[in-house]
């Protein structure tokens, strides 16, 4: 894993956002793209750089986009403003003008969220499979919502969140970790691992931990993040408060 550390948050949202628009110009593959507020400035330095591209060059990499998110909470409408299908409305395809179709997530409000996950990963896999895969980095050290334990094995499927993911993600829910919804759907380890390229972001002093963990602690169940370890091509890009151990 080759851990890049940028002097902040900003910084590291832009060096990640030029990462995202050369994966968009090769085009071999989709985009697997992330929510939270970690990506919400990686965004809008995507979208600063997308404004600022030649009309064609963005007509024709508008035309070519294809992207999966990583995960999608159940129970939510897709009008839900707390979805992450409004998220990255919000977020991505707006300030893109990208056509919502080819902005692909799980369906939350599924009646079968079984048969949905299955869908989605079938949907996936047509595709081709993830180019780039985007990530963050959750405190308890999933990536996507793959809670602990989990193997390498692991498909896309419905699953319940943990207590401390509910905690972490309550901001969006008034602060009440007992709004946030019990189960979700989300991409599993093999088809996160199976991607070309893994573009791990790491941003702030709360994640200092769990990142120092996921580098240097052995490959774990107990520690989702750390088979990230046994993949070809992964970059961490973090800003110095969460690598603060990194000298220079």
């Amino acid at each position: 894993m080759e851990l890049r550390v940028e002097p902040d948050a900003t910084a590291v949202a832009a060096a990640v956002a030029e990462r995202l628009l050369q994966a968009c110009r090769r085009g071999r593959r989709p985009l697997g793209l992330a929510t939270g507020r970690t990506m919400e400035p990686v965004y809008a330095a995507l979208a600063e750089r997308w404004e600022a591209l030649p009309a064609l060059e963005r007509a024709v990499l508008s035309q070519c986009w294809s992207s999966f998110n990583l995960d999608e909470y159940v129970g939510l409408a897709t009008s839900d403003p707390r979805s992450f299908l409004s998220f990255m409305h919000q977020h991505l395809t707006a300030p893109l003008a990208l056509d919502p179709a080819r902005v692909k997530l799980p369906e939350g409000a599924a009646a079968d969220p079984a048969a949905e996950a299955a869908r989605y990963a079938a949907d996936l896999a047509a595709a081709g499979g993830i180019g780039l895969q985007l990530l963050g980095l959750g405190l308890n050290g999933h990536v996507g919502f793959n809670e602990p334990p989990c193997a390498t094995d692991a498909r896309c499927r419905c699953l319940p969140l943990s207590p401390a993911t509910r905690q972490q993600n309550a901001a969006a829910f008034g602060g009440d970790p007992a709004l946030v919804p019990e189960l979700a759907i989300t991409l599993g380890l093999a088809e996160i691992l199976a991607a070309e390229e893994i573009l791990l972001v790491v941003t702030g002093p709360a994640k200092a931990d769990i990142l120092r963990r996921v580098l240097e602690e052995p490959p774990t169940a107990a520690l989702p993040a750390s088979w990230l370890q046994q993949h070809r091509a992964v970059t961490v890009i973090a800003d110095r408060e969460a690598a603060p151990w990194v000298q220079g």
